[in-house]
């Protein structure tokens, strides 16, 4: 069975936290290592992603929140033939980070540190990808996360005023979000090997 790397967001995700729990109900489901969760440094973060899609025997899934969404994308874009499709769950905006971190007011510059939209794919990835969605999300205005997802590609699909999507907003154990992920999972499966019988029935 293939690998499912979990990927959470800024601060990481707490024993509480709907993908911890999707650990424990997953088969073959593992947290991605080597990343300090406090600092969300992009090339640090998909670099340690790559590293983990890599180590894996077969094609993996991702599963990202927030922060953990934008350096999945970035992974899943510099290794497409290593991924098997990806579940984003309430991705951050860019736009609140730079390259090494949160963004910041450089007064001696009079400038706002560059984001890291700049970074990520453009395009649409050649993979299966579901984006989950919130109206009222603090990282995310709406608007913006379905311009985001239109750009990578596959759907999105918005959840309701659920916030971000995480223990705050309620989201500890999550069955109705480990179906999304086992639908979008089964439904592209590989089909199996052999030789078709036509005749078949």
């Amino acid at each position: 069975m293939a690998t499912t790397l979990i990927v959470p967001g800024r601060g990481g995700s707490g024993p509480d936290h709907w993908q911890t729990w999707f650990e424990a109900q997953v088969p073959e489901s593992r947290r991605v290592d080597g990343i300090d969760w406090d600092t969300p440094a992009i090339a640090a973060w998909s670099g340690a992603i790559v590293h983990a899609i890599d180590r894996s025997p077969e094609p993996v899934w991702l599963v990202g929140h927030s922060f953990g969404c934008l350096a999945s994308v970035l992974a899943a874009s510099r290794r497409p033939e290593r991924v098997s499709g990806a579940m984003l769950v309430a991705p951050a905006d860019p736009e609140f980070f730079d390259d090494s971190g949160l963004r910041y007011w450089s007064a001696e510059q009079n400038i706002l540190s560059p984001s890291i939209g700049r970074l990520l794919p453009q395009t649409s990835l050649p993979i299966p990808i579901l984006t989950l969605l919130s109206g009222n999300d603090p990282w995310m205005r709406l608007s913006t996360g379905l311009s985001w997802a239109h750009r990578w590609g596959g759907r999105a699909l918005l959840l309701g005023q659920v916030g971000h999507i995480n223990v705050e907003s309620g989201h500890g154990r999550w069955p109705e979000g480990l179906e999304l992920f086992r639908r979008l999972r089964n439904a592209h499966a590989p089909l199996p090997l052999g030789d078709l019988d036509l005749c078949a029935g």
